[in-house]
């Protein structure tokens, strides 16, 4: 967390600020873990004073903010980090503020609570070096049902722990790949050489669905109440899980299973034993 959807809506809050200029980068003076920042900030705000923001985009679950010299600006969130235009949680751990003038948005912030994610300037080798081919798969959204089952029928991995791989696809995270199983109805500790082209079909499917309803909501704020939308508001896809942290709870969809809590690749996955059979 955040996963494809949370940092999409990330994206889309931030969008007000292309055609900005940035005036000003600094570095949050906190008593907290540090965050990577990459170059030096003295470097970091030297390449970008100035500068005019041209483009928000995303790369799996990052949000990159690209320069008119064509540097880019890329935040990884990582567990806890939110990109936001204002009112941060809180002052304690906020990060990185970037000022902005000619425009409606005077900042751009960069917030994380456990300071595991990252703030880097790249130039476009350094960038392709980074997440060019064979780094990073294709995004979630875009990738075709053959490319998916392409990808990982021969492997012997179980398919829920097959989706986390960035390499393979990006943007999918524990959470989505429970309800993005649950949809498909398939067991998510089938093993991806066992599945057929039909099931391979099911779960593209229900990943376009589920990532684009997950958007629509802007997003699954949790229990920690830890991620917010660009406005510092909360998503609202919490409030659709079908599997997710579910678990001792009748499953809505069929109302005859149970959803259970199993552990794969040190994570918890979420199903209904009854809507997903091995």
């Amino acid at each position: 967390m955040p996963e494809l959807p949370e940092v999409e809506t990330m994206r889309r809050g931030v969008m007000p600020i292309v055609g900005q200029t940035i005036e000003d980068v600094r570095r949050v003076a906190v008593k907290l873990r540090p965050i990577l920042i990459q170059p030096r900030v003295d470097a970091f705000r030297r390449r970008c004073l100035g500068r005019r923001i041209v483009e928000v985009g995303r790369l799996g679950k990052r949000v990159l903010v690209r320069l008119d010299s064509d540097d880019t600006i890329v935040f990884e969130p990582r567990m806890t980090g939110l990109v936001l235009l204002a009112d941060p949680p809180n002052r304690e751990h906020l990060r990185m503020e970037f000022s902005l003038g000619g425009g409606s948005s005077p900042q751009l912030l960069y917030w994380d609570r456990r300071g595991l994610g990252n703030v880097r300037l790249f130039s476009p080798d350094e960038l392709r070096r980074q997440w060019g081919e064979g780094r990073l798969g294709p995004d979630a959204l875009a990738i075709s049902a053959e490319q998916l089952r392409d990808a990982l029928r021969r492997r012997r991995r179980p398919v829920k722990v097959a989706l986390l791989d960035q390499a393979i696809v990006a943007g999918i995270g524990n959470l989505y790949a429970s309800e993005i199983l649950h949809v498909a109805q398939i067991h998510p500790a089938a093993r991806c050489d066992r599945l057929t082209r039909a099931q391979w079909q099911r779960i593209h499917a229900a990943t376009q669905h589920v990532l684009l309803e997950a958007i629509r909501y802007e997003g699954s704020t949790l229990s920690d109440g830890t991620y917010r939308n660009a406005l510092n508001q909360a998503g609202g896809y919490q409030n659709h899980h079908r599997v997710y942290d579910l678990a001792g709870q009748q499953c809505r969809r069929c109302e005859m299973g149970v959803i259970q809590r199993i552990v794969q690749a040190q994570r918890a996955t979420f199903f209904c034993p009854h809507c997903q059979r091995r």
